[in-house]
């Protein structure tokens, strides 16, 4: 046993700087919430509103109408509507606002189907049943006669019973629901081929063939159906307009619009970056509250206190969030201007470590701020993480962007023909033709990263 002293130094973060450090990770949208949320319960702290710099934001609000194609329409619009939804007409009547018809779900959808068919009370609750164990996709994951089970009916249901209310609810709209899989949920929906031949080759292969038809195996196909592999790649091209999930049609499910944080446009042949006004919450502290806690505060005021100190702190970390996505993203656009003026393949290599030295910070914080920060430009919006790639030596001994290759492999890709498309092995072979020695693993990961097919599923044949 031995008691010895020992010196050691550790770097420890304070709970409001581990606190700083999510906040500034955060999406806009959800920091916003988060401002939000401490404006509503901190009596210190109130809505700014003035603007700092109006030219800034006035100038921001142009670039972003530039970029999305003119959003003051779209912006009035949805002013008009706050709040209007209720409003009744000058005479008393009903707006027309009201009569507008809300999202309906799925569910919804299917039982106002069954409420105007001509069913005996029995029926229909078993076919209400089934439409309430549907899945988001319209698909009956669960087995009928576990269905049995909720059903409180008199005599009890049989399982036949279940399955008679199955195909009514399958004769609903959309086609192809209550199917219990992708084949029945295809099968479901080939009465909407035309040609009577078509649609008895379809009916095979969904039935029997569906691998083959994942794979794109059309000469397979071809030679075991005895068709010329035009006919089948025909055939197949029709399956695969059918809908595999019919209930993402209806429902509750959201799209999430990506709001940028940032605007650059070119102004007098300069790239200017703006904050977006839109994400950036504006409060102040309150001078007056402050000020008279200040001079009549005592002891049993030691709440009051931490919200004066919360609201400090919530003014200086706005600040300080958004200044620095702006030094960010202004010398993203400082090195990445090239991009800007010519596309993907100007894109120059980037490390977190060049902007960290270029702003004074550390490379943590970059790449807290360049995740789920996004930036609008003539191009389109990116995430600001999207700037940053390893560089990648050419064979003239010049530095290359991964960005660079994928433009350029999707440049090759899309002029290449779709009898004769290109393997990742030529593209390889096509890219060290230009100086750029590539491996074809890579190739292959940048590929996928484009969400573009491998070589025998994009080629077709035309005989």
């Amino acid at each position: 046993m031995e008691v010895r002293a020992e010196q050691r130094q550790s770097q420890t973060l304070s709970p409001r700087l581990q606190h700083a450090v999510r906040l500034l990770q955060m999406s806009s949208l959800d920091f916003g919430l988060v401002v939000r949320d401490t404006l509503g319960r901190n009596p210190f702290l109130e809505v700014d509103e003035g603007v700092d710099d109006p030219e800034e934001f006035d100038d921001a609000s142009d670039a972003l109408e530039s970029v999305d194609g003119g959003l003051e329409s779209d912006r009035d619009l949805w002013h008009a509507d706050a709040g209007a939804g209720s409003r009744q007409a000058s005479d008393g009547d009903t707006s027309a606002l009201d009569l507008v018809t809300a999202d309906s779900s799925l569910s919804a959808h299917l039982h106002g189907q069954l409420n105007t068919m001509p069913l005996c009370e029995r029926d229909l609750n078993l076919a209400r049943v089934i439409v309430e164990s549907l899945d988001d996709d319209g698909y009956l994951r669960t087995p009928l006669a576990d269905l049995l089970d909720v059903v409180t009916l008199e005599p009890p249901a049989e399982l036949a019973d279940m399955q008679i209310a199955l195909k009514m609810v399958q004769s609903l709209e959309p086609a192809g629901v209550a199917a219990r899989s992708v084949a029945e949920c295809l099968e479901l929906q080939l009465h909407e081929i035309e040609c009577v031949e078509m649609r008895a080759v379809a009916h095979t292969i969904v039935a029997a063939h569906l691998s083959a038809l994942a794979a794109r195996d059309i000469q397979g196909l071809a030679r075991q159906l005895g068709k010329t592999p035009a006919f089948i790649e025909s055939v197949c091209d029709r399956i695969r307009r059918l809908d595999p999930r019919p209930g993402w049609r209806w429902g509750s499910s959201h799209i999430s619009y990506v709001v940028p944080d940032v605007i650059v446009k070119k102004i007098r042949g300069e790239w200017s970056v703006q904050l977006n006004p839109a994400i950036v919450p504006r409060v102040k502290l309150n001078q007056v509250y402050a000020d008279l806690y200040q001079r009549h505060h005592t002891s049993d005021m030691t709440d009051m206190g931490a919200h004066l100190q919360e609201a400090r702190w919530t003014v200086r970390n706005v600040e300080q969030r958004f200044s620095t996505i702006l030094d960010v993203a202004r010398a993203i656009v400082k090195r990445q201007r090239h991009f800007l003026e010519f596309g993907p393949m100007a894109m120059k290599p980037l490390g977190l470590r060049e902007i960290a030295e270029e702003i004074g910070s550390h490379e943590s914080t970059v790449s807290r701020v360049t995740n789920n920060k996004y930036m609008a430009t003539p191009l389109g919006v990116f995430e600001l993480k999207h700037f940053f790639s390893r560089a990648m030596v050419s064979a003239n001994g010049r530095a290359c962007s991964g960005t660079a290759i994928r433009g350029l492999i999707q440049d090759l890709i899309t002029e290449e023909t779709t009898d004769n498309p290109l393997s990742d092995a030529e593209i390889k072979r096509q890219l060290a033709q230009q100086g750029l020695v590539v491996a074809r693993r890579t190739v292959t990961k940048y590929r996928q990263m484009l969400r573009i097919e491998a070589v025998g599923r994009r080629r077709r044949h035309d005989a």
